[in-house]
């Protein structure tokens, strides 16, 4: 009794082994639980589950339901309801069933709740990339976690923190919101920067074509116009996300409407999309700071 209880070891069930469910499943492993069995069904993920999950047997849903004290249901949103409804016939009372979809919260999971089981929605914020890197940079995000009452938020609340990441409370009400939030700052970054990348190999390639632009950094993987930009826009994230808007450079923010005209004009050339993308994103910047008519005027969006 002198030594610190240990937590409560569970008998862990993954559904599936995709790319979130194998990494949780192995970062729950990681701390010590017992995950033990999975669901796979496509060769992808047999093989995936095969090589990162070996400590866990390859089962039928109803298996893996039945045996599992956590149940951790890592489907995509769309077959998450139908999902939920095939566990609630298996589930036994007691059980920990969480699942990982953003735009869900709890209400999803009502027919395992009315089955006697504790439920939670526990959303990794971040990307994965389907290689043993997503376990890892587990332990430096965010779940967004919702629960039904004290109980399960405790229970949720416990297990991220036991994976090393940071739980935050997100309302049932605010679901979809978080989810809109997320996927503008994150899905929506990665079309800015594809659209920054093809006007700069266009400016690269110049008039005489495009050779240069096809060029990589001494022989690597990475082209020139990636090369350019990635400092850029790492130090701008960074200033941003530390800084808020008054971190905002360049001439939107000095209000030089001549050079953001000629961009416009530019962009357009090389793409119509790139130029209006660049139109409503610096329209928005304008507005956060403020600009002057002649700015407002020139950024606004037309049909």
């Amino acid at each position: 009794m002198e030594s610190p209880m240990a937590p409560a070891r569970l008998r862990v069930g993954i559904i599936s082994a995709g790319r979130v469910g194998t990494a949780l499943g192995e970062a729950l492993a990681a701390v010590g639980h017992r995950v033990e069995s999975v669901v796979a069904t496509s060769p992808v993920s047999i093989t995936r589950a095969a090589e990162r999950l070996p400590f866990a047997q390859v089962r039928g849903l109803a298996d893996v339901v039945a045996s599992s004290q956590l149940i951790v249901i890592a489907v995509p949103d769309t077959e998450l309801a139908a999902v939920a409804a095939r566990i609630a016939e298996h589930v036994v009372p007691g059980s920990i069933v969480v699942h990982t979809a953003g735009a869900h919260g709890i209400g999803v999971l009502e027919p395992i709740a009315r089955r006697g089981a504790i439920v939670a929605a526990t959303h990794p914020a971040m990307t994965f990339v389907d290689s043993t890197d997503d376990t890892a940079r587990l332990a430096s995000s965010c779940f967004g976690v919702t629960a039904a009452d004290e109980i399960g938020d405790a229970i949720a609340m416990a297990l991220v923190m036991e994976l090393g990441a940071t739980p935050i409370r997100i309302a049932e009400t605010s679901r979809a919101l978080y989810h809109a939030a997320l996927a503008h700052g994150a899905n929506n970054l990665n079309a800015l920067i594809t659209d920054a990348v093809t006007a700069l190999q266009a400016a690269i390639g110049g008039p005489a074509g495009d050779a240069a632009a096809a060029a990589t950094v001494d022989g690597g993987g990475i082209g020139l116009a990636e090369q350019l930009l990635a400092p850029l826009v790492t130090a701008s994230l960074e200033n941003v996300l530390a800084q808020g808007r008054s971190a905002l450079t360049g001439p939107v923010a000095r209000g030089d409407v001549d050079a953001v005209a000629r961009h416009l004009d530019e962009l357009s050339q090389v793409h119509e999309g790139i130029a209006r993308g660049y139109r409503v994103l610096a329209g928005r910047a304008a507005a956060q700071h403020d600009a002057g008519p002649d700015m407002r005027a020139l950024l606004e969006v037309r049909p």
